[in-house]
């Protein structure tokens, strides 16, 4: 069984304002990293095809799409919400970005790759039904997974989400989804100052206080995380991996190492191994210290892949 990562040139042409911290650089980090580490020959390479419309329509309302064709600018930036902006680009990469997600799923189940990466921008786990923001446009996780469900006819699907931030968008979306279990560690509070109440049982919430690190967080995943996910057996399990809870990425407040990437997604092969997952889609999220994100990738594929 072989590992692919799906990326694309169209990603790089999403561009906010000078020193942004997500940057068309973040792309290259991985990518960088990735060839210096050899582990880049070990990967099957494809080009992210682009998202059809009725696919962001399982996850977005159609009035959002149209809004944010809308706003797309001829020229210069235009501001989403204070940290996010859309230039001519943004949708040309956005495509590709939630696009990756149901090529991913494609490859896992029509040929032999049991684990996917994408490595795509701009991120999506911020991304709500009807609403755009933390430097997201389209939920890439969430049309993944509703694409999953519907077209391969699952019944239930996993998303853990390891990004220092809160994947609110991925909650709204799945708000009242029997289908998916979503498990999230963050750091708390932090943006998006999510509430940490879980109306859904089967959205896991571990918040996490500034400063924790590799214990509290391997703690988490072992406590509420891997129990839960065994009970409710998932036939697909994806990942939202953002790597700015690495002690390097000031971005937050957490303690991560690089060896932590490693860990949990040793833990999450060995579950979807355990339960005969058809296998795991991992895309980008966060991430914003080239060094410690590339370095975090190669951990994290590296285990992805069994390597």
């Amino acid at each position: 069984m072989s590992t692919a990562i799906i990326s694309h040139f169209d990603c790089r042409r999403h561009k906010m304002t000078d020193g942004h911290p997500e940057d068309p650089a973040r792309i290259d980090a991985v990518s960088d990293r990735l060839i210096a580490s050899g582990l880049e020959y070990s990967l099957d390479h494809f080009d992210a095809k682009p998202v059809n419309k009725a696919d962001l329509l399982r996850v977005h309302d159609s009035l959002y799409l149209a809004e944010l064709e809308e706003m797309l600018p001829s020229e210069g930036l235009v501001n989403v919400d204070a940290d996010t902006q859309m230039c001519p680009n943004t949708l040309k990469a956005a495509v590709r970005s939630a696009g990756a997600g149901v090529q991913a799923v494609d490859l896992v189940y029509g040929s032999d790759h049991k684990a996917v990466f994408c490595n795509v921008r701009p991120p999506g786990h911020h991304a709500e039904r009807a609403k755009a923001g933390g430097f997201c446009f389209y939920n890439n996780i969430a049309v993944a997974a509703a694409y999953a469900l519907e077209k391969l006819s699952l019944e239930r699907v996993a998303i853990v989400d390891f990004d220092v931030h809160h994947g609110n968008g991925t909650e709204d979306i799945f708000r009242d989804n029997d289908q998916v279990m979503f498990c999230s560690a963050f750091q708390h509070p932090l943006f998006p100052y999510s509430d940490i109440s879980t109306p859904n049982p089967l959205h896991i919430k571990a918040p996490l206080k500034a400063g924790a690190g590799s214990q509290e967080f391997r703690n988490a995943v072992e406590e509420y995380w891997l129990p839960a996910l065994r009970e409710f057996k998932p036939q697909l399990l994806f990942i939202s991996a953002g790597f700015d809870a690495h002690r390097d990425d000031d971005m937050a407040e957490m303690n991560l190492e690089d060896s932590d990437y490693s860990w949990v997604t040793g833990q999450l092969v060995d579950l979807s191994h355990e339960l005969n997952c058809e296998g795991i889609v991992s895309m980008l999220e966060g991430g914003y210290v080239p060094d410690a994100l590339g370095r975090s990738v190669v951990a994290h594929v590296r285990s992805l892949a069994g390597l």
